[in-house]
């Protein structure tokens, strides 16, 4: 029983999905656990138990969500979703996303944080590096949802 070159090409694009994903959730865990290190975004001003929390939950989601996309996993299917529903949610919360990091970028003031490099970085530059990072994950894995063929 071979596999069909559009077999084989729907594959590659839901690996290349979970590949994105991937690249796109370590970008955003990264930021996010450097913002709550210095106090941003997390309540109190520190990085307590919520902050932690958030921290050790993203990385979960940075780990499981590429392993769902990567190949069809029977136990998902069955009791939660197709491969290519999961995509398509997926896909709609990252354009959510992206339309939040949107208003964060188009804000007429922003504060800024130190860079880990030296110097400070605008919450809009960062906005405008994690918009483009969430778009070009967004269309791989939208491609992946709403490529035609079996998932």
């Amino acid at each position: 029983m071979g596999l069909t070159i559009p077999a084989v090409a729907l594959m590659d694009r839901f690996r290349l999905a979970a590949r994105a994903y991937l690249a796109y959730g370590v970008i955003y865990w990264i930021g996010g656990f450097y913002l709550a290190m210095h106090g941003v975004g997390v309540r109190g001003g520190r990085m307590m138990q919520s902050g932690v929390v958030w921290i050790v939950l993203g990385l979960v989601f940075v780990v499981l969500i590429p392993y769902l996309l990567a190949q069809r996993r029977a136990w998902f299917e069955r009791w939660v979703l197709s491969r290519r529903d999961f995509a398509r949610v997926l896909t709609a919360l990252m354009a959510l996303r992206a339309w939040k990091v949107l208003e964060v970028a188009l804000r007429p003031e922003t504060a800024s944080v130190a860079a880990p490099w030296g110097g400070e970085v605008t919450f809009r530059a960062g906005a405008i590096g994690f918009l483009i990072v969430t778009v070009a994950a967004l269309l791989l894995i939208g491609r992946a949802a709403w490529a035609k063929g079996a998932a």
